[in-house]
């Protein structure tokens, strides 16, 4: 896949709040270590990427910004310079200045990876779709977790992850992996 010389790479919520034993199991281990890679190859080709962090306004998040959580975990710490836009709702785009950054910066593709694929990830591909611009959502590049349905029944990771990119493929975004960005 070609991508643009100023496509964005936006890696969302890759947090230390996302060890903790509450959020239940994971999808996609090898989430953190793809996200690694995509920044490791945007950090070398010298393009655009910023970094999304979620604090918690509630006295029990586990993202608050005066706890361990809150910190970025190593495989996607931001560099000197690098951008970082905080938020404290879903999507990367409310209450901050990404779409700013992003307009001023010429940019019209983004591409997304991180945490949590139905939550954080999806509402920003969402919003980015909206916005206009092109979006692509690096599948592999991106975990969720377990979650109970209203009426109790269990959906496992996988199916949340599937049901989220299932979600926004086409309309909001392209779903891509890791293999097809090599090239990019």
């Amino acid at each position: 896949m070609q991508l643009p010389a100023n496509a964005a790479l936006i890696v969302i919520d890759v947090q230390q709040g996302f060890l903790d034993p509450r959020w239940g199991r994971r999808n996609n281990p090898a989430a953190e270590e793809n996200i690694a890679a995509l920044l490791a190859a945007w950090r070398a080709a010298r393009r655009p990427l910023i970094h999304v962090r979620h604090a918690s306004p509630g006295p029990n998040g586990a993202f608050r910004a005066d706890t361990p959580g809150f910190a970025f975990k190593p495989q996607a710490q931001p560099l000197d310079g690098e951008p970082v836009v905080t938020k404290s709702v879903n999507s990367g785009f409310i209450g901050t200045d990404l779409e700013r950054r992003l307009r001023e910066g010429g940019i019209d593709t983004v591409v997304l990876c991180g945490l949590t694929t139905d939550h954080c990830v999806s509402t920003t591909a969402r919003m980015a779709g909206n916005l206009g611009f092109d979006t692509i959502v690096v599948e592999d590049a991106c975990a969720t977790h377990e979650r109970t349905g209203p009426d109790g029944r269990r959906f496992t990771a996988e199916e949340m992850h599937a049901t989220a990119l299932a979600s926004l493929n086409g309309e909001f975004a392209r779903i891509v992996s890791m293999a097809s960005m090599r090239d990019a």
